[in-house]
């Protein structure tokens, strides 16, 4: 049994808790546990839990849930497209689950959208187990490779006018997604007015790693903003995402998106106001 699947002293019960830090956890009770095994990559697990409904883990840490996921999926997909006049053709870097995808595709401008994800296991398995996610993979639109990320980048002659980065925490095959040298590679297959959208984690726990992000994207591309939400299962439930533009401004929406539960126009403008102290975390 893994660290993070434990048995209290009740009898067949089941918890899975995600250790976010030394000081800080979030468990859920398990309903039923669906699937775990060791991929080539990660360890993945699917449970399903009273609280959240179905849940999918990689190595101890929530990547979603069934009841939140459209908190942090929407506003990774909409806010970018939504942004951008006219997003043909889009790359979603991760994403296994499936969740942006779904979203994505919710733009009938979009012609077809590739998604790039290194653990075949984790696709396979979000289409088994994780249908309101998994959902996407059917969509004609949809071009699925299993393989990494940066050696399609560096390999690829396709162009994109979106590019939504959904990593896993940055250590082991995903550390160097909050590079200025992969933003750089990317930018090189990007179109003369992509956009680019990427997961930037809580300023409460992870403020290294969102400052880093948002320094080297500075590097790199001559707009970059900042936007949050919350998404309630992720350490501390505020989350931060970094846009970086070539050069129209991401906080103004210019197309609109129907059918979402979070989303919205003025969700879109209102998650670029960010309060004084992350104004200060992230200033030049």
């Amino acid at each position: 049994m893994s660290e993070y699947v434990t048995r209290p002293k009740r009898q067949n019960e089941l918890w899975l808790t995600e250790y976010s830090t030394d000081n800080l956890k979030l468990s859920l009770r398990v309903k039923d546990m669906l699937h775990q095994e060791q991929t080539p990559y990660q360890e993945l697990l699917i449970a399903d839990t009273n609280e959240y409904g179905r849940v999918l883990m990689l190595d101890g840490a929530y990547q979603l849930t069934e009841k939140d996921e459209f908190t942090y999926s929407e506003m990774m997909a909409h806010v970018p497209l939504c942004a951008h006049r006219n997003p043909g053709n889009v790359l979603i870097i991760g994403g296994g689950d499936g969740a942006i995808m779904r979203e994505v595709l919710k733009h009938d401008c979009v012609r077809k959208c590739t998604l790039i994800d290194i653990d075949e296991r984790v696709i396979e398995n979000s289409k088994k187990f994780l249908p309101f996610a998994g959902c996407s993979f059917s969509d004609s639109r949809a071009d699925v490779k299993c393989m990494d990320a940066m050696k399609y980048i560096h390999e690829t002659s396709e162009r994109y006018d979106v590019v939504i980065i959904d990593s896993t925490d940055p250590v082991d095959f995903a550390a160097g997604l909050f590079q200025s040298g992969f933003y750089a590679d990317v930018k090189a297959v990007m179109t003369p007015h992509a956009m680019l959208s990427e997961l930037t984690e809580s300023p409460f726990t992870d403020s290294d790693i969102m400052t880093q992000a948002i320094r080297e994207m500075r590097k790199v591309f001559p707009v970059v903003k900042m936007y949050w939400g919350v998404v309630p299962t992720y350490p501390s439930g505020m989350w931060t995402y970094g846009l970086a533009s070539m050069g129209d401004d991401p906080s103004v929406p210019v197309r609109k998106v129907y059918n979402t539960k979070w989303y919205t126009e003025e969700i879109h403008k209102c998650s670029f106001i960010l309060p004084p102290f992350l104004e200060e975390m992230i200033k030049e």
